[in-house]
């Protein structure tokens, strides 16, 4: 073998080593920080979790929801996939001159299809670069950190071409149809000597391999770890409802030091391994912070930053506690804090967990007013492409300001201390729950006891809601579905002044405990009346009920009275008749659409009503704006930034409608008070799916009667 050839060997066969040990080593450290959080359990449904690995990894549903950047994604994930054959073919090249990959009669077909895929992908960089830089849109990081995997690729794409056209000069190749790119530079570099395109060759040959093994230790380090966790992290992902929270388990045994006992997550480590992967998963692309509604009205919250913080937070502890060092090279990164941290671990003096600790999650790394800035609409959630999850991990940091420090707001305190005492968030009277029948006597709406007095049976329960039964304005809501429910000849009963709160604001509070408390009265009673389908007009009760109160041992049919409206329209119990002649545009509840899909059944009530003309908002169903109200805010004063309802008020103006609708009492609280903040509420009103039903329906017999 020629000496400096087996010099070329050597040297590769050592660099490559060195950058896959590198590799295998910071991916082992990951995995290590990971395995500091809690177990959580797998439910072995394979079949299920390829199929997501399919649509959401290889089909890029997600990415592509943005079609911009989701071509550009598509460009660069499948171009690198495929380019790697190329790469394998060109290190071929410089580890045995003159020869290639052994493929025959289709080696043409294969470098003409890889130049195609490299052109493409320079494409996609320049276009992405773009995007960033030129562009400068403002969900994406700029700096010399966010732009160094363009570097890497098209570093690696340039010098594979020009390597290529080398080899063609060096081995005094023909131009062939399929090296067009090759073929070309080789031509304009045709007075290079054979000696002089080999030393060119294999400089970028070297620079390519380089630029190869820097890549790949720098993904797992950055950003870009997303390369290898967001797979495992869409293939691990839950299978249960969208944003159900995990119940706390109050046991404590009797043996536990008071000053021990901790409730949801204040240390990076009481998160569960499945949300730490959350944390090197994310891409920081941006999309959760660019749809969040605190983050658009001014607040401090950033879905994408609260990942960022917490993981960051959690790699420094990773060091500390493991004593492995978060960043390799070493020799490289000694100076940084991870590496510190690790080295400080290591020796004599462990004070390395000490020093990481006098660091709070609560505080110092993710702020108070962040935690409460959230109302828990998940539209981070549905616009995340590795399907982080950023709620619960909110929700767990609420559960112990909440629990263990006693922090919260005043206003949201008073709110939950109503909620325990009377049932409701006002603190009204739990015996004055079931006065809104008397908005109108007319109407049959008897209560599980009266039924049970008369030997009678109901199908339905009739979950009126705290708002429904209180809020004035929330009584005509739950009055006209009554009616319409007496109309389309249903049987259903209300609790009446045994039903509770459904316990949603606590949980989204973060009081855990005060929800428990409160599902196991409602369960109660529900079993004691035989409850097996139950109806609202609450989209939080409903969610709560479907979806976590399984948990606790009930299960029902629970429905949303914009389903069963449609379903009884189209069963004919529910003619609507006189015109509405008004133009609507719908708002879709977060707790009721991203939570449970449901977002055709108002649309369908709505294109049913004689007159009504429909037009949606520019963000409407999965990515409709909250309204505000989610997550407890509606019971706090919104101190920072603009006031999120007003924000949503504001796009659905834009549609220039005559009435806003909505299926959520919370919802259309926040809208009429964005109406009246705007002075439009004399010519744009608001008003509830069961209303405008009720008003195509009534207002003809109403007319017919006065004849």
């Amino acid at each position: 073998m020629d000496p400096l050839l087996l010099v070329n060997w050597l040297l590769f066969l050592g660099v490559t080593f060195y950058g896959v040990y590198l590799f295998a080593r910071i991916v082992q450290t990951r995995i290590a920080y990971i395995k500091m959080g809690k177990k959580f359990e797998f439910d072995g449904k394979i079949k299920r979790r390829l199929q997501k690995i399919g649509i959401y990894v290889f089909g890029q549903k997600k990415l592509l929801k943005d079609k911009k950047s989701g071509a550009i994604h598509v460009m660069m994930f499948y171009g690198f996939i495929l380019v790697q054959f190329g790469a394998i073919d060109f290190i071929w090249k410089g580890l045995a001159p003159d020869s290639h990959l052994p493929l025959g009669p289709v080696y043409p077909a294969f470098t003409f299809f890889q130049e195609l895929v490299t052109l493409m992908i320079l494409v996609a960089v320049v276009w992405a670069f773009y995007r960033r830089y030129i562009e400068k849109l403002v969900r994406l990081k700029r700096g010399f950190k966010a732009g160094l995997v363009l570097i890497f690729i098209g570093t690696l794409m340039v010098t594979v071409l020009g390597g290529n056209a080398m080899n063609i000069l060096w081995h005094g190749h023909e131009a062939t149809w399929s090296e067009p790119v090759a073929s070309t530079i080789a031509l304009g570099f045709g007075w290079l000597s054979e000696t002089g395109a080999a030393a060119v060759f294999f400089v970028m040959w070297w620079i390519h391999l380089l630029a190869l093994l820097s890549f790949l230790v720098y993904v797992p380090q950055s950003k870009h770890a997303h390369l290898i966790a967001a797979p495992i992290n869409v293939f691990l992902s839950r299978e249960d409802a969208p944003g159900k929270l995990k119940p706390i388990d109050f046991d404590i045994d009797d043996d536990t030091d008071e000053e021990e006992v901790s409730f949801g997550v204040g240390k990076v480590e009481e998160f569960d391994q499945l949300q730490m992967i959350d944390l090197y998963a994310c891409v920081e692309c941006g999309r959760c912070t660019n749809v969040c509604p605190a983050s658009v009205s001014g607040k401090m919250l950033s879905p994408m930053d609260l990942l960022v913080k917490i993981r960051d937070h959690l790699t420094h502890k990773g060091a500390a506690v493991t004593g492995r060092e978060a960043w390799v090279p070493s020799y490289a990164f000694s100076g940084t804090e991870g590496n510190m941290l690790a080295s400080m671990a290591r020796g004599e003096q462990n004070d390395a967990v000490e020093r990481v600790n006098e660091t709070n999650l609560i505080g110092d790394v993710i702020t108070e007013e962040e935690l409460w800035a959230c109302t828990t609409c998940r539209n981070c959630e549905d616009a995340c492409p590795v399907m982080n999850e950023h709620v619960d991990k909110i929700i767990d940091l609420r559960r112990y300001l909440v629990m263990t420090e006693g922090k919260m707001d005043p206003d949201g305190q008073r709110a939950l201390m109503n909620i325990e005492r009377q049932g409701n968030p006002w603190g009204l009277s739990k015996k004055e729950r079931e006065n809104w029948r008397d908005l109108d006597e007319d109407a049959y709406i008897p209560t599980v006891r009266e039924l049970k007095k008369e030997g009678e049976e109901f199908e339905y329960l009739f979950w009126v809601s705290s708002m429904g039964s209180y809020d004035n304005r929330s009584q005509k809501i739950a009055m006209d579905f009554a009616k319409l429910m007496n109309k389309a000849g249903i049987k259903f009963a209300i609790l009446g002044n045994k039903e509770q709160n459904s316990g949603d604001t606590a949980r989204r509070m973060g009081n855990e405990f005060l929800f428990q408390e409160l599902a196991e009265k409602n369960i109660k009673e529900f079993e004691k009346n035989n409850v097996t389908k139950i109806i609202t007009i609450d989209p939080h009760a409903f969610n709560i009920f479907k979806n976590e109160y399984p948990d606790f041992g009930f299960e029902a049919e629970v429905y949303h009275h914009t389903e069963m409206l449609a379903k009884w329209l189209q069963e004919g119990r529910l003619k609507p008749e006189a015109p509405v002649n008004e133009k609507i545009t719908y708002h879709d509840s977060c707790y009721l659409g991203r939570y449970n899909e449901v977002y055709q059944p108002p649309r369908e009530v709505l294109e049913m009503i004689p007159g009504v003309e429909v037009v949606e908002m520019k963000r409407n169903r999965s990515n409709g704006m909250c309204c505000g109200a989610g997550g407890g805010m509606m019971w706090m004063e919104e101190k920072s930034g603009n006031r999120v309802n007003l924000a949503r008020t504001e796009q659905a103006l834009e549609v220039e409608p005559t009435m806003i609708s909505s299926g959520c009492p919370f919802c259309l609280t926040m809208l009429s008070d964005g109406t009246k903040a705007k002075e439009v509420e004399e010519t744009v009103s608001t008003m509830d799916i069961a209303e405008i039903l009720a008003k195509s329906i009534f207002e003809k017999e109403k007319a017919e009667q006065a004849v």
